[in-house]
């Protein structure tokens, strides 16, 4: 049988190409430890549409 860990995946989107009148949707998809981090994540990616390295948030 599967166990149910604390790891669970997680959206990234970026919050800059909201604001900019760029076509497309920067998204990451990753895991996160929901025992440590119970809040929701933040991390500097990289976006292919801007064409830079970007604040990508958590999406529900």
């Amino acid at each position: 049988m599967a166990k149910k860990g604390n790891r669970i995946q997680v959206i990234l989107e970026c919050t800059e190409q909201k604001t900019a009148a760029v076509a497309g949707m920067s998204r990451y998809i990753t895991t996160k430890n929901r025992k440590n981090t119970p809040a929701r994540i933040e991390l500097k990616k990289y976006n292919p549409y801007l064409k830079k390295v970007t604040v990508h948030k958590e999406i529900k």
